[in-house]
C-alpha cells in the first residue's frame, strides 16, 4: 500500500475536530492534567460523566514526572495506595506506610487509564477566560497555548459544561481570572485567594482533600490549586494526597451533574 499523504493528514484533522465537538457541550471541563486533575477525570469518565481535560503543554503528568529534584520516585501514603492499586501501579513498600511508585509509569498508566475509562485529553490548549452566566462559572473560553506564548492576536472558542474544575496546580489559573475579571466572591475566609503556604507536607496531605471542594458556583478545584486557593501549605514529591483530592472532587460532581 502507498502511503498518502493528504489522506493522512485529513484522517488527522477530520477525527481531531469530531472529537473536539463533542466536547464543546459536556458535563465537566477539567483545567490541568497533572496527577489530580486525571484522577479526577478517570473517575468521572468511569461513572460514565462526559470529561475533557485541557492541557496547555505538550505533555500531562504536571510535576509527577520529576518525583523530588528530578530523582523520579514519587511516595504514597498507605491510605492513598489503594488508588495506585486500582490502576494497576507497581507499588513498593519504603517504610511501614510509605510507599514508592516509579513516576514514569504512575504517569503513563494513569494517562491511559483516564483515556481509555472514556475522558479526553486536549493537550497545547490553554484557558484564557471563563464563561460566567448569572453569577455561575459555566464553561471555559480556549485558545491555543502557541497563540499564548507567540502573544497573537488570535480570538478563542469557548466550552460550555455543568461544571469547571481547576487542576492547575500552584498558579490556581482558572480561579485567579475568575477573582480578577468576575467580581465573584469566593468561598474562602476573606473572599479572594488567600495564597500556597510554605511546605509541610503532614499537614498538606490533610489540608490538600479537605480544600478540594467548590470555590464558587460552577467552580471546584483540586490537587495544588486547593491549597493555593483555600491557603494551605504545599507538600513536595508525596503524592496520596493529591490523588484522593482529585477522588473526591469527581465523588461530590458525580452526585451533582443534572443527566440530560
Amino acid at each position: 500500500m502507498r502511503l498518502d499523504e493528504i489522506k493522512i493528514s485529513r484522517a488527522i484533522i477530520e477525527s481531531y475536530k469530531d472529537k473536539l465537538v463533542k466536547a464543546l457541550d459536556i458535563e465537566v471541563a477539567i483545567v490541568g492534567a497533572g496527577p489530580a486533575g486525571m484522577v479526577c477525570g478517570y473517575y468521572l469518565a468511569k461513572a460514565d460523566r462526559s470529561v475533557a481535560i485541557f492541557e496547555r503543554k505538550l505533555s500531562v503528568g504536571g510535576g509527577m514526572w520529576g518525583g523530588g529534584i528530578m530523582f523520579n520516585e514519587i511516595v504514597v501514603q498507605k491510605k492513598a495506595k489503594r488508588i495506585l492499586d486500582e490502576l494497576g501501579i507497581e507499588t513498593r513498600v519504603y517504610s511501614e506506610g510509605y510507599y514508592l511508585a516509579d513516576s514514569i509509569e504512575a504517569v503513563c498508566t494513569l494517562c491511559s487509564k483516564t483515556v481509555k475509562a472514556g475522558a479526553k485529553i486536549f493537550n497545547l490548549l490553554s484557558a484564557e477566560d471563563v464563561m460566567v452566566r448569572q453569577n455561575r462559572i459555566c464553561g471555559l473560553v480556549l485558545n491555543w497555548t502557541s497563540v499564548e506564548m507567540a502573544n497573537l492576536h488570535v480570538d478563542p472558542i469557548t466550552i460550555r459544561a455543568q461544571f469547571v474544575v481547576d487542576a492547575t496546580g500552584h498558579s490556581a489559573e482558572i480561579v485567579h481570572i475568575v477573582e480578577k475579571k468576575s467580581g465573584i466572591r469566593l468561598k474562602t475566609r476573606t473572599g479572594k485567594i488567600m495564597g500556597e503556604q510554605s511546605m509541610w507536607a503532614e499537614v498538606a496531605e490533610d489540608t490538600i482533600v479537605k480544600n478540594s471542594k467548590e470555590v464558587c458556583r460552577g467552580l471546584y478545584v483540586c490537587g495544588m490549586s486547593a491549597n493555593a486557593v483555600f491557603g494551605g501549605p504545599r507538600m513536595g514529591p508525596v503524592f496520596g494526597g493529591m490523588l484522593l483530592s482529585g477522588e473526591k472532587v469527581a465523588k461530590e460532581l458525580i452526585t451533582r451533574i443534572r443527566r440530560r
